[in-house]
C-alpha cells in the first residue's frame, strides 16, 4: 500500500514537472526556425530544469566565447574588465610584467613581449607558455584571462617567478621578472644614425603615436636629418587610422594606401594627403617576424608605392580588421569585419584554418623550418605575386610581407652564459647597481649617449664584478665559457648601464649597433641601391 501511495505521488510530481515544463516552453519538442530564439530557449530549459542552479550571465559569455572561438583567432569577447585591461597599451598604463597573451588549449601563451617591458628585457619570446607562477602550476581550467591579470600584475618593484615551456628547450626555463610601469609610449627611440640618417622606432600604434612621431621627426630635422629608417620590427600593430595618417607622412598625394574589404562592410579606400612632412628623402622600413597589423598597412604602402625599401624579415601576416561591438553591461565583442588589402591588391592575412595554436605557434614554426635565417625556406606560390605600382617589382601577399632585404636571425650570436644571465635578471640588476654607484662619476665622464658610446669601455674589471654578481645568484660559468670573449654580452651590459644613466632610447641607440638590419638599412642608405632601383626618394 506505501509503495502505491509512493508511485502515485511520484506520478503527480512528474505531471506536475511536465505541465510546468509545458507552461514555461510551450513550443518545445518543435523544429526552431529562429537560431537567436533557439539559443534563449535553450538557456530557460538549462537554468529551469538543471540538477544545480546556474549562472546565466556565465553561461552566456561562455556561449559567446565558444561561438567566437569558431571564427577567426581576433575576434574576441572581452568583459568590461578585460576591455579595460586590454585597451591599457594603447590608452593608458599599468605595472606588470609586461606581455600580449591568449590563452591557448588551457595554456597562458606569449603573444610579445611589450618591448622595453620587464618581460622582454629577461628574455621572454613570442610563443612562449608560462606553465608555472611562483612555483604554481598554471595550466589548465585555472589559466583565465582574470588568473593572468591577478597574479602576473602587481605592485612595481615586486618579483615573480615564471616557468616557461619553449619548444626549442630540452626542459622547463625559469625566470624572475621584477614587476615595473609598462610603457605607455608607443615611441622607443629616436636618435641621429648617422649626420645625415635618423632613426625612430615605433613598438605600437597608440592614441599618442602621431604626435610621438611629428615630435621626434621635427626633433631629427633640426639636427640634419636627410633620410629615415623607421624600424617596425616587432610593432604588433594597433589602431587602423593611425597607421594611415603615419604612412601619409611618406605618400605623394592621392596615392592609395590601404582599403578594406568585408562582408557586411562596404569596401572603403583610404588614399593619402598632402599632410605628409616626409615626402622626399630615402626611407627604410625594418620588419620581421613580430610587425603585425599596422605595421604591415605602413610596410605594405610604402613598398607598393617603391617610396621606399623594407629590410629584415617576413612580418606576422595579420590582415585582418576588428571592430568593437559594445554589449550592456560593458563588455565588448572585438569582430573581424574585414580583411585589408595593400595599394597592389595584397592580402598579406596568413592562414589560419588549422585552428588558433597553430596560428600563434607560427613563429615557432619558421625558427624549426629554418625560415627566419634562410629566405630559400619561404615558398610563395605564382597565385600569390602581385607588382608593384610604379617599377612592376615582384612582390608577394598571403602571409606577412617579404622585405626587398632579408636578413638571417643570428642564432649563434647569444651565449648560454649571456642566456642564463638574461633570464634570471642577474645581468639586469647588476646593471642598474653599477649605473646607481657610478652615476656621478660617469654622467661628469659622458655628458650624453655619444659621448658614452665612443668612451666607456667593458673592461675586464667590469666584467669581473659582473660575473662575482652572478656567482653569487647561483649563476657561474661553464669551463668552456671561461675564456670566451662575448661581444654580445659586452654590448648588452653597456646597453643596460646607458639605460639606467639615461632612458630606453639610449638602450636602442647602443644595441642598435650590433643589429644587422639597422647596419644593412644603413649602408643602403648611403651606397647608391636607391637609385639602382629606381626608388624615388628627390
Amino acid at each position: 500500500m506505501m509503495n502505491n501511495r509512493f508511485s502515485v505521488q511520484r506520478f503527480k510530481n512528474s505531471l506536475v514537472f511536465i505541465i510546468l515544463l509545458a507552461i514555461v516552453f510551450p513550443s518545445i519538442g518543435q523544429t526552431a526556425v529562429d537560431p537567436s530564439e533557439k539559443f534563449r530557449r535553450a538557456l530557460r530549459i538549462v537554468g529551469f530544469a538543471y540538477v544545480d542552479p546556474v549562472e546565466e550571465e556565465e553561461l552566456v559569455e561562455d556561449a559567446i566565447r565558444g561561438m567566437l572561438k569558431e571564427l577567426d583567432p581576433h575576434s574576441v569577447y572581452l568583459s568590461a574588465d578585460e576591455l579595460r585591461r586590454a585597451n591599457e597599451p594603447l590608452l593608458g598604463s599599468f605595472d606588470g610584467i609586461g606581455v600580449q597573451f591568449n590563452i591557448i588549449n588551457d595554456t597562458i601563451t606569449v603573444v610579445s613581449p611589450v618591448p622595453g617591458g620587464p618581460s622582454e628585457k629577461v628574455g621572454i619570446l613570442p610563443g612562449d607558455k608560462i606553465v608555472t607562477i611562483d612555483g604554481e602550476k598554471s595550466t589548465g581550467s585555472k589559466a583565465t584571462n582574470e588568473y593572468v591579470m591577478e597574479r602576473l600584475r602587481g605592485e612595481r618593484g615586486t618579483k615573480v617567478e615564471v616557468g616557461i615551456y619553449r619548444r626549442a628547450a630540452s626542459s622547463i626555463l625559469d625566470f624572475s621578472i621584477t614587476r615595473d610601469k609598462i610603457p605607455i609610449n608607443s615611441l622607443d627611440a629616436a636618435f641621429m644614425a648617422t649626420p645625415e640618417i635618423g632613426y625612430i622606432k615605433l613598438n605600437r600604434f597608440s592614441r599618442t603615436t602621431m604626435n610621438e612621431f611629428r615630435d621626434a621627426h621635427n626633433e631629427l630635422l633640426g639636427k640634419g636629418m636627410k633620410h629615415l629608417i623607421l624600424d617596425l620590427s616587432f610593432n604588433s600593430g594597433g589602431f587602423l587610422d593611425v597607421a594611415i595618417d603615419l604612412a601619409d607622412q611618406f605618400m605623394e598625394r592621392n596615392q592609395l594606401i590601404v582599403y578594406t574589404e568585408g562582408n557586411a562592410a562596404p569596401t572603403q579606400k583610404f588614399n593619402s594627403t598632402s599632410a605628409g612632412n616626409f615626402k622626399s628623402g630615402k626611407l627604410v622600413v625594418m620588419i620581421n617576424e613580430g610587425s603585425a597589423s599596422a605595421s604591415e598597412i605602413v610596410a605594405g604602402a610604402v613598398q607598393d608605392w617603391d617610396r621606399g625599401l623594407l629590410v629584415g624579415r617576413r612580418s606576422f601576416g595579420k590582415g585582418l580588421v576588428q571592430r568593437p561591438f559594445d554589449l550592456p553591461d560593458g563588455s565588448a565583442i572585438r569582430l573581424t569585419t574585414a580583411r585589408y588589402m595593400t595599394p597592389t591588391g595584397r592580402s598579406i592575412q596568413k592562414p589560419y584554418d588549422e585552428g588558433k595554436e597553430e596560428y600563434y605557434m607560427d613563429l615557432m614554426s619558421r625558427l624549426e623550418s629554418g625560415e627566419l635565417v634562410s629566405p630559400d625556406k619561404i615558398e610563395f606560390p605564382d597565385s600569390l605575386k602581385y607588382l608593384t605600382k610604379i617599377n612592376q617589382r615582384e612582390v608577394f601577399g598571403g602571409g606577412g610581407i617579404m622585405p626587398d632585404f632579408f636578413i638571417p636571425l643570428d642564432t649563434n650570436r647569444v651565449s648560454d652564459y649571456y642566456s642564463k644571465l638574461l633570464r634570471s635578471g642577474a645581468i639586469n640588476t647588476f646593471s642598474i647597481e653599477y649605473a646607481n654607484e657610478n652615476r656621478d662619476s660617469l654622467t661628469r665622464k659622458f655628458s650624453n649617449i655619444d659621448s658614452f658610446m665612443e668612451g666607456f669601455v667593458v673592461d675586464d674589471n667590469l666584467l669581473n664584478q659582473l660575473y662575482d654578481h652572478a656567482e653569487s645568484q647561483g649563476i657561474e660559468r661553464a669551463e668552456n665559457e671561461e675564456e670566451m670573449k662575448d661581444e654580445f654580452l659586452n654590448l648588452q651590459l653597456k646597453a643596460l648601464v646607458a639605460r639606467s644613466l639615461w632612458d630606453f632610447s639610449a638602450f636602442i641607440q647602443m644595441r642598435m649597433q650590433m643589429d644587422d638590419a639597422y647596419l644593412k638599412a644603413i649602408e643602403i642608405i648611403e651606397d647608391d641601391t636607391f637609385d639602382k632601383l629606381n626608388i624615388k626618394y628627390k
